[in-house]
């Protein structure tokens, strides 16, 4: 399963009526969140497991707690929400309250509503990087190339699919139709992550200055 399935599949359908009918927020929006985080926290792991003691912590959290299951029974995502918040937590460090902070901006999450939302979608990520650890067989110190490998397919994949359901979600949650410069949220998204440059430096407001510096050298 791509990280493309995970956002448009039956899990992240189910973990966001979850949350639509736990805090009042609409699905799309939950939906585009998980869109925007996944990558996001990928992507701050994979800096991470370029220290082999991070590498390790996360190999034995990943070996430890995520087996993946949750992908099978999103009714975890909403028992696992205090565990989430201690992922965020260690996943963005000092940079949690800006994160949330960037994110409740361009989704129009509230911002007493990002943090527990996310904490709800955090499990469901690690996960889905669980049950990739298992189908490649990698260890502490494949992490880092599973890791951007996930974050590359997924890339590919947003650029072949230029019009889908996710990306109109995407470019109606994200900046009021103004989000995306190229016509492909999605991709603007992975570009950020996978330090793309251009298309997302852009447009200016919406997508164009999403995350913001969040992504930085990263």
């Amino acid at each position: 399963m791509s990280l493309i399935d995970l956002l448009t599949g039956n899990t992240s359908s189910q973990v966001a009526e979850q949350a639509e009918n736990k805090f009042g927020i609409s699905k799309n929006q939950i939906i585009a969140l998980l869109a925007v985080a996944a990558p996001l926290v990928i992507s701050h792991l994979r800096n991470k497991s370029q220290d082999s003691n991070e590498a390790e912590a996360l190999n034995n959290a990943l070996d430890k707690d995520h087996d993946g299951s949750i992908l099978n029974d999103a009714s975890q995502a909403e028992a696992r929400q205090a565990e989430g918040g201690s992922i965020l937590n260690h996943v963005f460090g000092g940079e949690k309250e800006n994160v949330e902070n960037q994110l409740s901006q361009n989704t129009g999450i509230s911002i007493d509503k990002i943090g527990p939302i996310l904490a709800m979608l955090a499990p469901v990520i690690m996960g889905y990087i669980g049950q990739q650890k298992q189908q490649n067989n990698v260890g502490a110190g494949g992490l880092g190339g599973l890791l951007d490998g996930i974050l590359g397919n997924a890339s590919n994949q947003a650029q072949a699919q230029q019009s889908s359901p996710l990306n109109d979600i995407l470019g109606s949650v994200l900046g009021n139709g103004q989000s995306s410069s190229s016509g492909n949220p999605l991709n603007d998204i992975l570009g950020s992550v996978l330090g793309g440059g251009g298309q997302q430096q852009q447009g200016g407001g919406g997508l164009g200055s999403i995350l913001g510096g969040l992504f930085g050298g990263k």
